[in-house]
């Protein structure tokens, strides 16, 4: 009898033992899975306060300064916003400037395509008096030189603009903006963005560790959930504007630990709210009211 129970006992011990190794290889599996789903690799800021939440100027401080100039970039440097965001298209001789439309018309006294001008052209135009006679003079930047006025001072983003993009991958823009980032050593403070999703598969091609956040575009986008996308592209971040961002996509996000920005949001009363619903990020023309905000909430 006694042998029987001593059997039976022995049995039960082995029995537990083999369940728990099972349990913990299952948990291992389960860990694997969440990594090949969504395994984030985020830009460094000096200024980041490690509240999990990101304040970005757009297109620098772009409601008091002119966009997308060094004079807005420095503005976001000396009001401590945690990261810039940029636009960055090329010229006719391959070089990376920071400017957001297709043409210079709106934000220069020329006219005609960004591409159909040469560097030495480009610097030749004034990009302040448009917004105020107080910055004429601002000079057209480039990535290059934007980013060496801010590197170790915070993160920045640079939007690629759908239409310096090509099929290319070797030479094309990404590649060109990439070396430039990689130079300075940037790296682990910068994060690429596009609404043209061939960014992001170039960028897995040239560096796949680079940070990267796909902003949403819906023709390219398949009618697929935010993270099906974030798995697809491997991306890092999912963008949107804060006019898509739906209680369905929030949930899905949220579900996978997926951090997401929105953009572009200049109301305070909808900056609570959205910070309330646990964006991870928003993009602001007026970053110094959003840093307020986010220090009395």
């Amino acid at each position: 009898m006694c042998a029987s129970l001593r059997l039976i006992a022995s049995s039960l011990v082995v029995l537990f033992f083999l369940f728990q190794c099972q349990q913990k290889k299952l948990k291992v599996k389960q860990k694997e899975v969440h990594q090949e789903t969504h395994d984030t690799s985020l830009p460094q800021s000096p200024l980041d306060n490690g509240d999990g939440f990101w304040v970005i100027a757009h297109r620098g401080v772009s409601g008091s300064y002119p966009e997308n100039t060094l004079s807005a970039f420095q503005a976001a440097i000396d009001i401590r916003a945690e990261m810039v965001e940029l636009d960055v298209s090329i010229s006719k001789d391959g070089i990376p400037v920071v400017v957001h439309d297709r043409t210079v018309d709106r934000t220069t006294d020329f006219e005609g395509d960004v591409q159909s001008f040469s560097l030495e052209d480009l610097k030749k135009m004034e990009v302040g008096a448009w917004f105020s006679e107080e910055f004429r003079g601002e000079e057209f930047p480039t990535l290059k030189n934007s980013l060496e006025l801010m590197k170790d001072k915070l993160a920045v983003n640079i939007e690629i603009k759908t239409e310096a993009v090509s099929d290319e991958t070797q030479g094309g823009v990404v590649d060109k903006a990439l070396q430039i980032v990689t130079d300075l050593d940037m790296s682990s403070s910068v994060i690429f963005s596009s609404f043209d999703y061939r960014v992001m598969e170039q960028l897995n091609v040239l560096d796949p560790k680079m940070a990267k956040a796909l902003l949403y575009e819906a023709s390219q986008s398949a009618e697929l959930l935010p993270s099906e996308l974030v798995q697809k592209y491997k991306i890092d971040i999912f963008n949107c504007s804060y006019k898509q961002l739906s209680v369905k996509w929030i949930n899905d996000l949220q579900k996978h630990k997926i951090p997401y920005f929105v953009y572009t949001v200049n109301e305070p009363e909808l900056m609570k709210e959205l910070i309330e619903k646990g964006v991870s990020g928003i993009f602001t023309d007026f970053p110094q009211e959003l840093i307020n905000i986010v220090e009395n909430m």
